[in-house]
């Protein structure tokens, strides 16, 4: 492969490892369009990739490819019995299988995978989507393409909201350096707040008894008072009583 060929792919494999967390082994996923047109070029494909990225990589497919490859019978039976020589990948639609395109497009959601097809309808819709990577054959040359529009606007997006958190926090930084901003306080805990005393205004003074104390050494039942009681007498026997 030529330096320049090389470089270019490099840069873009740079590009979606530092932007969109590709790594390696990198993960080619392979649909029957691309393994047709390999057919008709008389290709090796494992050999072709893996001499074209000179990295690792694993080659996939999925069961939703091959069951559409075998449903298309003769056109595809070269290109199906290529297909079936890759690893096949779990995509969740066993038992309800869906186009190969559909199937592509549910597996590059959540996952990094580099998408082998010569589907152009499919290549579209995934240009149209950030972080999207391409594979497609060139006559007899594997090609990997540049980032699309879409993803390079996400990736000019994000490195400006990046540059302007920084110069937010730079700024912030240097009005609290020359004092135009308060530095910033804990807070101060909150104080538990226990039970209250009660009003003394509202609470009623409580009455005391007041207890009789008993004489030393003499019960207080024993005791008694003797009440003189007088006698009035008529007039006329006070007059005897005087005369005697």
């Amino acid at each position: 492969m030529k330096i320049s060929r090389f470089k270019k792919s490099h840069k873009t494999l740079v590009f979606f490892a530092s932007n969109f967390d590709y790594r390696e082994p990198y993960q080619v996923l392979i649909d029957a369009t691309f393994c047709q047109a390999a057919l008709q070029q008389k290709i090796g494909i494992d050999e072709q990739i893996r001499k074209y990225f000179q990295c690792g990589v694993k080659l996939l497919t999925t069961q939703c490819v091959i069951l559409e490859a075998e449903s298309l019978g003769g056109p595809l039976t070269g290109a199906t019995s290529i297909v079936k020589r890759f690893h096949v990948h779990k995509c969740g639609h066993e038992g309800k299988p869906v186009a190969a395109a559909e199937c592509i497009k549910t597996m590059t959601r959540d996952n990094r995978y580099i998408v082998a097809s010569q589907d152009r309808l499919l290549q579209e819709s995934l240009r149209k989507i950030p972080g999207r990577c391409l594979l497609y054959l060139h006559k007899a040359t594997p090609v990997l393409e540049a980032p699309s529009k879409a993803s390079k606007k996400w990736v000019q997006r994000r490195a400006k909201n990046l540059m302007l958190g920084k110069q937010a926090e730079k700024i912030d930084y240097m009005k609290e350096k020359q004092g135009l901003k308060p530095a910033e306080t804990a807070p101060n805990p909150k104080k538990h707040k226990g039970p209250k005393n009660p009003n003394p205004l509202s609470c009623k003074k409580s009455k005391k008894e007041k207890v009789k104390q008993p004489l030393k050494g003499v019960e207080q039942n024993t005791i008694t008072k003797a009440k003189r009681k007088r006698v009035k007498l008529p007039a006329h026997v006070k007059a005897a009583l005087a005369k005697d």
